[in-house]
């Protein structure tokens, strides 16, 4: 293995070491790679391992906004359900209401 293959492995496992655990610091460090791509005064070297992070980060934000999404949806749901059996028991509890008045 040569020095630069050996350079490149450990460039790329660092890249997955340094991606942020949440959601806001992954898309800070996403927008701060955009930026340094879209200044366009970078060595093709570095570019290329910018865009590489990038898209680690990319997918670690995708992934974790996923993660969000099918909480919210669970949640959604579970009250849902919830909520259908409040209405279910309504009506039986409504219907003796009137009925313990002495006249």
């Amino acid at each position: 293995m040569t020095d630069g293959q050996m350079t490149d492995k450990t460039a790329r496992a660092g890249i997955n070491e340094s991606v942020p655990a949440t959601f806001e610091q992954s898309f800070a460090k996403l927008e701060e790679t955009v930026r340094a791509l879209e200044s366009g005064k970078l060595p093709l070297d570095e570019a290329m391992r910018l865009f590489e992070q990038g898209m680690v980060l990319a997918k670690r934000c995708n992934e974790l906004l996923t993660s969000a999404e099918l909480k919210v949806t669970r949640l959604q749901s579970a009250f849902a359900e919830q909520m259908r059996f409040l209405q279910e028991d309504e009506p039986a509890s409504g219907d003796g209401a009137g009925q313990n008045s002495t006249t």
